[in-house]
């Protein structure tokens, strides 16, 4: 996927930065940009610290957390063993957006596990979050559990601006701009002998199995529970309907005025569809999808915040999305649609 994406390098303020450090070394809580979304970051090794981001998020705690390293280094203060596949992943896209689920070093981070014997480890590259990482390592902080900013099972923040639409003044917030990748880290389980690719993310399929030499499986019942992997998941307030471009023009031509709860709706696809004029409802909202796959992740997030925003303003009502195309490079956005589908 393409990464000339229009975003200026964030400036890091190390003032702010420094004080973060010593608020996680302290045991609070923090949100930070990474490239992917932004985080609610605990020091990890502090099982008080980190139920604190399953209370605020209203998280079940036996759902894991991914732990934020500098380097590969300080993965291993929190890895049993970093098995010969995960080797390849961290050193092909590490500080990027892709986690390993390696075996966990016992008695270490247990409250992130979520109860496993596994941890899932991630090298983040936006500088704000590798500024973040270095300093609260100064302060004897090796790893970082960060899910992402808001509350369990709704849209994850790109902006600081999302982050306070969840929290207000509750979370003090690390600026740094619009996350570039716009979804969360591909993941992929190295624990079993052959790697699984658990939640798809902005980095491909086909560019993972390069690094690791072998074809990824698909999840089965015996996969370790991960960050954003349930059915139901990154949901807006409105109901989001997914459906097939075609789909979605016939929907349209056959419910004018048309339905949802409250009557508003709202329209996400790469071409504006037609509709029937109505006497006694709004026009729909439309928002365009990028047509190429790194630019609709980056701004997928916040698009569906806009989009549910303004059909809230109307009362209330749905989302319709365009189902993207099925090659493997829409695979983390068409995840993430589906899901918020799902709820």
């Amino acid at each position: 996927m393409t990464k000339d994406l229009p975003e200026h390098p964030p400036t890091v303020d190390f003032l702010a930065v420094e004080n973060a450090a010593r608020q996680i070394a302290s045991g609070a809580l923090v949100a930070f940009p990474t490239e992917t979304v932004y985080g609610l970051g605990a020091r990890a090794d502090d099982d008080a610290a980190v139920a604190r981001i399953f209370q605020v998020k209203g998280r079940p705690s036996d759902h894991p957390l991914i732990v934020h390293v500098l380097d590969a280094q300080d993965a291993r203060v929190f890895a049993r063993d970093v098995p010969e596949v995960a080797q390849r992943l961290m050193a092909t896209f590490w500080p990027g957006p892709v986690t390993v689920i390696v075996p966990r070093r016992p008695g270490v981070a247990t409250a992130c596990a979520g109860g496993q014997d596994s941890i899932g480890l991630r090298c983040p590259a936006h500088p704000v979050a590798r500024a973040l990482l270095a300093a609260a390592r100064a302060h004897g902080v090796t790893g970082v559990a960060a899910p992402s900013a808001n509350r369990f099972g709704r849209v994850s923040p790109t902006r600081a601006s999302h982050v306070r639409e969840e929290f207000g003044g509750a979370i003090p917030v690390l600026e740094g701009g619009a996350c570039q990748e716009g979804i969360e880290s591909a993941i992929v389980d190295c624990t079993r002998g052959v790697p699984v690719l658990l939640r798809p993310g902005t980095v491909s399929r086909q560019a993972l199995e390069r690094a690791v030499g072998q074809p990824l499986r698909d999840p089965d019942e015996t996969a370790p529970r991960a960050s954003g992997t349930l059915a139901s998941h990154y949901a807006p307030s409105s109901r989001v309907r997914l459906m097939t471009p075609a789909e979605l023009q016939a929907a349209l031509e056959r419910r004018s005025p048309w339905a949802g709860a409250g009557g508003a709706l709202a329209l996400y696809s790469e071409r504006e569809p037609h509709w029937a004029s109505s006497a006694d409802r709004a026009a729909p909202v439309w928002r365009a999808m990028p047509a190429d796959p790194a630019h609709a992740a980056h701004g997928l997030f916040a698009d569906l915040r806009e989009l549910d925003a303004q059909v809230l303003a109307l009362g209330g009502g749905e989302i319709w999305v365009a189902l993207p195309p099925s090659d493997s490079a829409w695979d983390g956005v068409r995840d993430r649609l589906t899901r918020a589908a799902a709820a």
